[in-house]
């Protein structure tokens, strides 16, 4: 059987290096205090308006690279976090969303969260804002297309 890297040979490529990365990450050092400022974390707001462009930039990158895990569409059921056991939120419920705030979404981006890998330097502020509203506006797509009463 003659596996191409456009096919099957690519994805199993491609899930081999997110679990490489995961597994061969340096410890990461303790982080240096950072200054005190009058605005905690959850009252920060996102300064990124959502606009269509910016939400089909992050429907991309989301593509690349969150959906292995959280699903194309969000809903949780991603290759990677099905094949690693791992039990994913469903952001097409509007109650899990409701949840968190914006600037939790961002830090967790950002920084990750449990065995997900945060973005870093890799990703603008601006560029991970647009990401909180791109996973803001799977829930509010699922709401949407919901019958009304």
């Amino acid at each position: 059987m003659n596996l191409s890297f456009g096919g099957l040979g690519g994805l199993l490529l491609v899930q081999f290096l997110c679990l490489a990365n995961f597994f061969h990450q340096q410890p990461q050092q303790e982080p240096k205090e950072a200054p005190r400022s009058s605005t905690t974390s959850a009252e920060r707001k996102n300064p990124v308006k959502p606009t269509p462009e910016n939400l089909a930039s992050a429907k991309k990158f989301f593509g690349f690279d969150c959906a292995m895990c959280h699903g194309v569409t969000g809903d949780g059921k991603g290759d990677l976090a099905a094949s690693m056991s791992l039990k994913m939120s469903d952001w097409h419920d509007a109650s899990v969303l409701a949840k968190i705030s914006d600037s939790e979404i961002f830090d967790i981006i950002q920084k990750g969260k449990g065995k997900m890998t945060g973005e870093g330097d890799r990703l603008s502020s601006e560029k991970t804002w647009e990401l909180v509203n791109y996973v803001r506006s799977l829930g509010k797509n699922e709401t949407a297309a919901a019958p009304k009463s």
